[in-house]
């Protein structure tokens, strides 16, 4: 296996609400994201993934913990070579289509932004191409450059939102819950789009969301969290095929099945982290096959595998 094109250790990321309250938005984070390939982060709302997200691409200063891409550590102070390779490299497409687009600005300039901030084309007559080239690309026609935001629809928005992060050719796209908005017809086109896009570019994905559904589709390896904890990860396989942890389990239990036959009979498993007794901050990490690890205490985890008909280490 390669190195890894983002690494991220321990990653804290605290809000301080008042003198006597903070906010322990992510406790603790590792994984790693190597090229190519898509790693999805999925969880409950407010557990945590789009903290990790913009505390990866810094949009918020990381409270504590150490990330590395491309082989520079970039959650310090940022030097001004770290910040061009970050800014040149790593892109985010946002949750909501409309709200990250400038209402004022045309598509062109949207998309084209990065281009002359970075200095990327070296006449207008290039840069229009770029912008053109660009809007074919995610299945938009060149005519779209001189038209608003507020003149498409959710799905043509995202793809502007993700024309947007394309054009600098980064290797690594943060997809923030980025077809969360659309309806399930259009998901579909926007996940097969950045799938085209991703065997064509050989770019990265972090893909946050809570559809389990589209991440077991679009992703290589899984994360799961949990009120800002990773509580298991693995392979896709590893994940769907023997969960461990009992939150992944009542997760994957909620999925609806498209049989009515077999969905009336689905039972989803309930799981109430107050009632558990399980205490994330004294667990440890621990390795239950090639790649997945699962958060717990030794007791903890060798009572889920036994639960689960794995009990091997």
């Amino acid at each position: 296996m390669s190195e890894p094109l983002l690494k991220v250790e321990n990653l804290k990321q605290y809000f301080p609400v008042s003198r006597s309250y903070t906010v322990k938005a992510v406790n603790g984070v590792s994984f790693e994201v190597y090229p190519g390939e898509t790693y999805g982060l999925v969880g409950e709302s407010g557990s945590g993934k789009t903290t990790i997200g913009r505390s990866i691409i810094r949009l918020y200063d990381p409270t504590d913990g150490k990330i590395t891409f491309l082989g520079q550590e970039i959650s310090g102070r940022l030097t001004g070579a770290a910040r061009d390779t970050l800014r040149r490299n790593m892109q985010m497409i946002f949750q909501d289509p409309m709200a990250s687009l400038n209402p004022r600005k045309k598509v062109s300039d949207i998309i084209g932004e990065g281009l002359d901030i970075q200095h990327r084309a070296a006449s207008r007559a290039e840069r229009e191409a770029q912008i053109a080239a660009m809007l074919k690309k995610v299945g938009l026609a060149p005519e779209h450059a001189a038209r608003y935001p507020h003149q498409f629809s959710g799905g043509q928005r995202q793809r502007v939102g993700i024309a947007r992060a394309l054009i600098m050719n980064p290797k690594l796209i943060i997809a923030d819950e980025c077809i969360s908005a659309l309806d399930v017809s259009i998901q579909a086109q926007v996940v097969n789009l950045m799938k085209d896009i991703q065997d064509e570019t050989g770019c990265a994905y972090l893909f946050i969301a809570h559809d389990l559904s589209m991440v077991k589709y679009i992703s290589d390896r899984i994360g799961v969290l949990h009120l800002g904890y990773l509580v298991e990860a693995g392979t896709k396989e590893e994940i769907f095929s023997n969960p461990i942890h009992p939150y992944t389990r009542s997760l994957l239990s909620a999925i609806p099945r498209p049989n009515p036959e077999i969905e009336k009979r689905r039972k989803a498993v309930t799981y109430d982290y107050a009632a558990s007794g399980i205490d994330y901050a004294a667990g440890t990490e621990h390795l239950v096959g090639g790649t997945h690890k699962v958060l717990g205490t030794d007791d903890e985890v060798s009572a889920w595998l036994a639960s689960s008909g794995d009990g091997q280490m």
